[in-house]
């Protein structure tokens, strides 16, 4: 395993479009361990592949390793099937837009599938915080950053900020 460099906005591969994970090999199984051990070192509670320049669908998160003992979570072709009509606006922080946050407003329940590294199919709902770095790594899959669902105002902020920093 091996902590592998965090790109950062505005690299072209944070809005590129990845593509299906085909196969579970083991290549697949030393990415998602090393995108677990960047995460945990940047420390953050969600990484997606593009972050790391490899654009396909996969992501790792551990909502909760911050308040307790971890519980990593590795979502290979995730999929949102349903969502909640309960939305929050949260503030939203990104390992790719360091040092800034972005109010986002996501529904507070997802119900997603996806394959584990065994290859076994999961379907479940995700609740809370869990659902909404569910979301924001589902995102970096589709070539969507925070800046991406925010106004026109808050992304001006954001950035000034960014560009400051």
């Amino acid at each position: 395993m091996s902590v592998r460099p965090i790109l950062t906005w505005p690299d072209d591969g944070l809005s590129a479009m990845c593509t299906p994970v085909e196969a579970v090999t083991d290549d697949i199984r030393v990415l998602a361990a090393d995108m677990l051990e960047t995460m945990y070192a940047a420390p953050g509670r969600g990484l997606a592949a593009p972050q790391i320049g490899v654009l396909q669908r996969l992501f790792v998160m551990d909502a909760t390793w911050k308040e307790g003992r971890p519980d990593p979570l590795i979502c290979i072709n995730p999929e949102i099937i349903s969502q909640g009509t309960e939305e929050i606006t949260s503030a939203e922080g990104c390992l790719s837009l360091p040092g800034v946050m972005a109010d986002v407003t996501r529904p507070t329940e997802v119900r997603m599938v996806w394959t584990d590294l065994g290859g076994h199919v999961h379907e479940e709902d995700l609740t809370g915080f869990a659902a909404l770095c569910a979301q924001h790594e589902l995102d970096h899959l589709d070539g969507i950053l925070t800046l991406d669902r925010v106004d026109s105002a808050q992304r001006a902020a954001i950035l000034a900020a960014y560009e400051a920093a």
